[in-house]
């Protein structure tokens, strides 16, 4: 199917040729067409399947057909909420590019910056607004902001609506627009609370789900390496001199550690730059600008302010930290190998981490390959990996070198530990403790000196 086959209007598709655009994804061929018939949506569907689009093309051509009534100034007719400034920054862009040749006007706002370029432009009217919650409440609080006029409501990665705590902040929204409207509400996972959310706002929705968040693409490579913690740092600048990795989007689990992430490769003579929440607005778009660019090489991320990152043919995707929510993995991966392309997923597993790693390949119901030759394979020893068990060899006994006086004497191997323990998990990956699961149920002990670093700063 092409997009010529879902009527729409020649603008859009005029649009849509110059962007490139030929054939709808799943989730765009099945959501068009409902939302043009005007009925609340309920879609599920992981980062990288199209959704922004999905809910913008429709969107913009129901508003675009629609006969206004005159009115003293221009009403905000729709309302688009999403939890982050990226995300709102992606999705007002996407109107642009989707609705270049119609004379909608749309607009963008979000805290951590100076309010009045945006109060300037709500006071000129605007058709569609895009929105963090925070702001929009501050901003109808101070009465530049009127949703008595709302004909479409979108509720757009309501899962990390969730996790950010912003639940609250979406239900006083919602007692301020009109109960007759239409609702369409988008989400990468859909946990009980979710649906009890998209039950207050949907009425008789359709519902399209596309690959659920529990499978990871066929076109992502995806290896794993076992390293302990303080060797990430030089994996990773052994990796990147490889010239085949053109951009890498590395994540971290905290800010402080992507901070540490930016300085280590800066020392190493990398071009580098973090994007997290303790960030300025200014800081964190030029920063992304210049990852799209190739002016920055590699871009070190949070997983909350990497929602909206959406970089053509990035090449890696790096998770020097294991995430602690197995879903999250999905969503970091999904960066890469997008629309079809392929990619390439990295990711440092250490012996505080396992659990993690085990309850990912749960989720995704796949073994993830190890590469263990490398300098700082823990152990110096493969460790093959069963569903939801870890098994570890017995590191070969160390051979003698010219240093040593003596056979090195062989330690016990480890004990054996229960592994069916439940992994500590959170729902807020921003700003989580990076230390993982500790004490009994470690899958591994410490063995033998370490390796020398072979990378010189």
């Amino acid at each position: 199917m092409n997009f010529d086959q879902l009527n729409l209007i020649e603008p859009i598709l005029r649009a849509l040729q110059e962007e490139g655009y030929v054939q709808p994804t799943p989730i765009q061929e099945q959501a068009i067409p409902l939302v043009l018939d005007k009925k609340d949506l309920l879609g599920c569907a992981q980062t990288g399947t199209g959704k922004t689009a999905a809910f913008s093309i429709p969107v913009l051509q129901l508003l675009h057909s629609r006969v206004q009534k005159p009115q003293p100034s221009r009403p905000i007719r729709c309302l688009i909420l999403t939890p982050t400034r990226e995300l709102a920054i992606q999705i007002e862009e996407s109107l642009k590019a989707y609705g270049r040749h119609l004379p909608l006007r749309h607009a963008v706002i979000f805290g951590g910056v100076p309010q009045r370029a945006q109060t300037e432009m709500l006071k000129r009217g605007v058709d569609i607004l895009v929105a963090t919650p925070g702001r929009l409440l501050d901003l109808m609080q101070q009465g530049f902001v009127h949703l008595q006029s709302l004909e479409i409501f979108i509720l757009d990665e309501a899962d990390r609506m969730l996790d950010m705590g912003f639940v609250h902040d979406v239900r006083r929204i919602l007692t301020k627009i009109p109960s007759k409207r239409q609702s369409l509400f988008f989400s990468a996972t859909m946990p009980p609370e979710i649906q009890k959310l998209a039950d207050t706002i949907l009425v008789n929705p359709s519902k399209v789900e596309v690959a659920p968040v529990s499978s990871t693409a066929e076109t992502i490579d995806q290896t794993i390496y076992f390293v302990q913690k303080n060797d990430k740092k030089h994996l990773l600048v052994k990796l990147l001199k490889d010239p085949k990795i053109k951009s890498a989007l590395v994540f971290t689990r905290t800010k402080h550690g992507a901070d540490k992430v930016v300085k280590d490769l800066l020392k190493a003579g990398y071009t580098a730059e973090a994007i997290h929440g303790n960030k300025a607005q200014n800081a964190r778009q030029r920063a992304l600008n210049n990852f799209k660019a190739g002016t920055t090489r590699v871009l070190i991320a949070t997983d909350i302010a990497a929602r909206g990152i959406d970089v053509d043919s990035l090449s890696h995707v790096i998770n020097y930290e294991m995430p602690n929510v197995p879903e999250t993995y999905v969503h970091r991966i999904g960066r890469t190998g997008r629309a079809g392309m392929s990619g390439i997923a990295f990711s440092f597993c250490d012996e505080e981490e396992m659990a993690y790693l085990r309850d990912i390949q749960k989720l995704i119901k796949k073994q993830i390959p190890v590469e263990s030759k490398h300098a700082w394979n823990i152990s110096g020893a493969e460790v093959p990996l069963v569903f939801g068990h870890v098994h570890v060899n017995k590191p070969a006994a160390k051979k003698q070198t010219g240093n040593q006086g003596g056979n090195q004497s062989s330690k016990p191997a480890p004990k054996k530990h229960n592994h069916q323990q439940n992994s500590p998990r959170s729902n807020s990956t921003e700003g989580a403790s990076s230390a993982g699961p500790k004490g009994k149920g470690r899958p591994w002990h410490k063995k033998g000196p370490r390796k020398p670093n072979p990378i010189s700063y």
